[in-house]
């Protein structure tokens, strides 16, 4: 019998080392992220040109948020994509669930504290390029979930961001500047966006840190 306990005593231990040692979950995000050499040759393609444009922007010139299904619009749509455990009620607005933000490295329960950010801003879009598209075009941009343009982030990290380029902030985050970096420039390659030559500067930077 003492065998026998022993013998139960080291499973149970060994089934305790084993829930600890199980890594977490991976966090969830954007699909079509590029590969290093895939962003390095996207990015070398891109059109180098100054900006314009910048006084005609209006942000009503992207109508985002639109409904996706049922009652879900593109803003609840990644918050469930890119929350854990995350539950919505009959509107679609999560009761609860978890969300981390992968530019700051924050987690939060509410919501109400996640913005949803395109990681090339609706008006840099506009300054490079998106003033010449169509409203309906602008709008399949604005609520993109086919590729990395929309993130779950902190409301806090989203303001501190605003409209910049890679040349003006960087995520505070700086294991997540490789990432970043290989997002935005999919972004601007698959919209045939241009890049000014110090953003162009800041992305090679960023891409150096893969």
């Amino acid at each position: 019998m003492a065998h026998l306990r022993k013998v139960a005593i080291v499973s149970v231990v060994a089934v305790a080392l084993s829930v600890v040692l199980v890594p977490p979950a991976a966090h969830a995000t954007p699909p079509n992220i590029p590969s290093y050499s895939t962003a390095v040759s996207r990015l070398n393609s891109l059109t180098v040109a100054a900006e314009s444009h910048q006084s005609s922007y209006n942000r009503d010139l992207f109508p985002h948020w639109i409904t996706i299904t049922g009652a879900c619009n593109t803003r609840e749509q990644v918050l469930k994509r890119d929350g854990s455990n995350v539950v919505v009620n009959s509107s679609c607005y999560p009761t609860s669930g978890s969300w981390y933000s992968p530019y700051d490295g924050v987690t939060r329960t509410n919501p109400a504290e996640i913005s949803i950010d395109h990681v090339v801003p609706l008006a840099e879009a506009w300054r490079s390029g998106a003033w010449a598209w169509s409203t309906s075009h602008r709008q399949t941009y604005a609520n993109d979930l086919g590729g990395p343009e929309l993130w779950a982030v902190t409301g806090t990290v989203n303001s501190s961001k605003g409209d910049k380029d890679p040349a003006a902030w960087k995520p505070p985050r700086a294991a997540f500047h490789c990432t970043y970096a290989r997002a935005w420039i999919q972004v601007k390659w698959y919209y045939g966006l241009t890049v000014n030559s110090a953003e162009k500067s800041a992305l090679s930077t960023m891409l150096n840190t893969c």
